[in-house]
């Protein structure tokens, strides 16, 4: 049952970047669930909180304290949203009952964060070998947010709770400042890029030649028969101070998602770019995952692109790359779905993006009985799609290969709702910003037919606009 909603529409629309922009400025912990800036379906959420929930290393009892907060919000009594009566002359409308623009699966409101890549110490059970560099998970609690419908273009303020008033009345007081401030922006335009006459440079935590060795101890393990598909990665880093927000605008506008977001939690910026839904799960209890493997770039003609389409669609290799996957994904929701429930109901479809051409399939389950949100993402983190497989195996050998944290990239960023809902992203095309500068992973799929100089090229390629957007100078 759901908890009980408040809901208020906001006439006259706003601008999501601009409004975003003065949120980030007044708080310190923010987030923006993104569905990019030429979204026409979906919707995005965006807001602040000062009640946040990190952990330092990976424990178990920290997914024990996630469920248990969870667990502890009201529910409402029929389920439906509470009907409010708007002030005369209030910029705000009221929601009535039967108003189903709320009434989509999934409650933005809850978790929201991230859950890093080493949490895989609690899900796998495997020891933890490496110095982190940001928590492994950090989450606020969002009990109210800014939701952007994209479809009907109508926005709300939403908030867990039975009426509009004392911290409410405050919070929603303070929302609408903030939309009034973002309004103005919108109208003075986007400010003036400012110019440096120096460019950062890229280090690599692995040169080309040590990626490219990497490659073949990879291949060397799957010729043992310790995995069939090992997910290889890299990760570069870029010194300096950034302006995360102003970054994460130049994404988006540079690779629009239909997972976007931002979120900064303890002076910790993530911007992710994600073209890959990890984890949707609906109150119902209905769970899918739409794992990604498979890459070509974008052609620099139609009749270009249209070749690497097809180059792609017909490649035996990423074809076995992405149905290894698919069967690994298969194997983590039956841990936690109804016997005879997991299906298979889309298979290597080709997803394009600025950038890149993906495969992409959806595997679908219904939860068991008694299971939860939380039970999900602990037998699916990490994602196959970032490992390898089988899992376990494929995670042992690229600790050892990698040498050195993923940390928050290759994870999952997103919420889970406190109405049983869960939509996570995985976390690659992504920057993570700290006071000493960011981070940039990226990586690609490993089998016996790989070859090495193209894989190679795939990680700097996915890598590429991220660092542009960085100002960053190739090496």
């Amino acid at each position: 049952m759901r908890p009980p909603l408040l809901a208020w529409e906001v006439t006259g629309g706003i601008d999501s970047a601009a409004l975003f922009e003065a949120i980030a400025e007044a708080h310190d912990d923010v987030f923006w669930l993104d569905s990019g800036p030429d979204a026409a379906v979906g919707r995005s959420v965006l807001g602040w909180s000062a009640d946040r929930y990190v952990s330092t290393e990976p424990n178990a009892s920290d997914f024990a304290a996630l469920r248990e907060r969870l667990r502890r919000v009201p529910r409402a009594e029929d389920g439906s949203a509470d009907v409010n009566e708007s002030p005369r002359g209030s910029s705000l409308a009221a929601v009535g009952r039967d108003d189903t623009a709320l009434h989509v699966p999934g409650l933005p409101l809850g978790w929201v964060g991230w859950l890093g890549y080493e949490l895989r110490a609690v899900t796998t059970g495997e020891r933890q070998r490496h110095a982190l560099r940001h928590p492994p998970l950090a989450l606020l609690w969002v009990d109210r947010a800014v939701v952007v419908d994209h479809e009907s273009g109508r926005v709300w303020l939403v908030a867990i709770g039975h009426e509009w008033d004392a911290e409410l009345a405050q919070w929603r007081a303070q929302t609408l400042e903030h939309i009034e401030t973002s309004r103005s922006k919108a109208r003075a335009g986007p400010p003036v890029p400012t110019r440096t006459s120096s460019r950062p440079l890229v280090r690599w935590r692995h040169s080309d030649a040590e990626y490219l060795d990497l490659i073949e101890q990879c291949r060397a393990a799957i010729r043992a028969g310790d995995a069939y598909l090992l997910c290889l990665t890299n990760e570069a880093t870029v010194d300096g101070h950034f302006d995360a927000v102003a970054r994460y605008l130049a994404v988006r506008r540079a690779s629009p998602a239909h997972h976007g977001g931002f979120v900064r939690i303890g002076g910790v910026s993530l911007l992710s770019a994600s073209p890959e839904q990890f984890l949707l799960v609906t109150p119902d209890g209905s769970v899918e995952t739409h794992p990604i493997k498979g890459t070509r770039r974008r052609g620099a003609t139609a009749l270009e692109d249209e070749r690497l389409h097809r180059e792609l669609r017909d490649s035996e290799k990423e074809r076995a790359e992405n149905l290894m996957i698919v069967d690994l994904m298969r194997n983590d929701l039956q841990r936690v779905c109804r016997v005879g429930s997991v299906a298979v109901p889309r298979l290597l479809a080709i997803e394009s993006y600025a950038q890149v051409h993906q495969l992409v399939s959806r595997v679908r389950g219904c939860l068991a009985e008694g299971l939860d949100v939380i039970d999900v993402v602990m037998a699916c983190l990490p994602g196959g799609s970032m490992t390898g497989a089988p899992k376990l195996s494929a995670t042992r050998i690229i600790d050892r290969l990698e040498d050195g944290p993923r940390g928050i990239y290759s994870g999952a960023f997103g919420y889970l709702g406190a109405d049983g809902s869960a939509d996570l992203a995985m976390v690659i095309r992504s920057i993570v910003i700290d006071g000493a500068g960011a981070t940039v992973g990226a990586g690609g799929g490993i089998t016996a037919l790989s070859d090495a100089a193209a894989e190679l090229e795939e990680v700097k390629l996915k890598a590429a606009p991220l660092l542009a957007s960085l100002g960053a100078a190739r090496h």
